[in-house]
């Protein structure tokens, strides 16, 4: 393991940051087919291009590490997440470079203050098509899946794909306009690692997806806070597709003709709706229960 220091305009404290390596250090390190670099400082401002992604935050970062860690094209953290970092890496550590930065430094690759202390960059993820999560949902045993009409919100849906993540849904569909985009990179963080433990598809005409995986026997359920059937109450069929739609807007009238079921979360009237990531929370819950 190669560890490499970013470099210093101000000589940060010494908790902060280790030494640079010295010019013989530098002859010493492993020809560039035995390491993985750390961005360099000639690059630390340019966006990552469209195959290549970048994650920061801790949880989402060690995620990536954990789950794909061939997928790892560089690395850099803070000097109190090295032991982290390796640990997620395993076996996967030999040859690969750290970049061990200072806070400022941190935030400058991830473009974000909630870096919490690391950030990396990795081949752009695989998303699955809508014919793949298809067989993913039927298969097998009957499994789950959450879709997103027009939710783009990057706190909102990072906190839908954690909750997801969190009661074992498999897989999420996010239905967009084209080119498709990636996932924001402030969505990674915020679903604290519960990206790398979904399936992830994407559309970009989410009604006629859904409307295919009717066909192969998937329900498809709809969020609406004014829908008679109440959520908590109703009994779910598998396979199933859970669909939140736009905070305002709610579902698109092509979708919500796709759903078999509208339902809704009961409150006491005092407030008209909930936040789409916390009704997202309750309802795959419901969904998602043990049969």
């Amino acid at each position: 393991m190669r560890r490499r220091e970013g470099p210093r305009r101000d000589a940060p404290s010494a908790d902060r940051t280790r030494d640079a390596p010295s010019a013989d250090q530098t002859r010493d390190a492993p020809s560039a087919d035995r390491r993985r670099d750390a961005p360099s400082a000639d690059r630390r401002r340019d966006a990552p291009s469209a195959d290549v992604e970048r994650v920061h935050g801790f949880r989402a970062g060690l995620a990536v590490l954990s789950a794909r860690p061939e997928d790892v094209l560089r690395i850099a953290c803070t000097s109190e997440l090295v032991a982290d970092v390796e640990r997620a890496l395993g076996p996967h550590a030999e040859g690969v470079s750290i970049g061990v930065l200072a806070d400022r430094e941190i935030e400058k690759l991830a473009r974000s203050s909630q870096h919490e202390g690391l950030v990396l960059e990795a081949r752009a993820r695989r998303w699955a098509t809508p014919q793949e999560l298809g067989e993913l949902l039927t298969a097998g045993p009957p499994r789950v899946a959450i879709a997103l009409d027009r939710v783009r919100n990057s706190y909102n849906v990072g906190a839908v794909l954690r909750s997801a993540a969190f009661f074992g849904v498999d897989a999420a569909l996010l239905g967009a306009p084209a080119p498709h985009p990636g996932l924001d990179p402030n969505a990674i963080r915020v679903a604290e690692g519960g990206v790398e433990r979904l399936v992830t598809a994407r559309t970009t005409d989410l009604a006629d997806t859904l409307a295919r995986l009717r066909s192969r026997g998937v329900k498809v359920y709809g969020a609406d806070g004014h829908a008679d059937a109440d959520a908590l109450g109703f009994d779910y069929a598998r396979p199933a597709v859970l669909v939140m739609g736009n905070e305002r807007e709610g579902l698109g009238p092509r979708v919500r003709a796709q759903c078999d079921a509208i339902l809704a979360i009961r409150g006491s009237g005092h407030v008209e709706s909930l936040n789409v990531g916390v009704a997202a929370g309750i309802l795959i819950a419901a969904l998602a229960r043990p049969r």
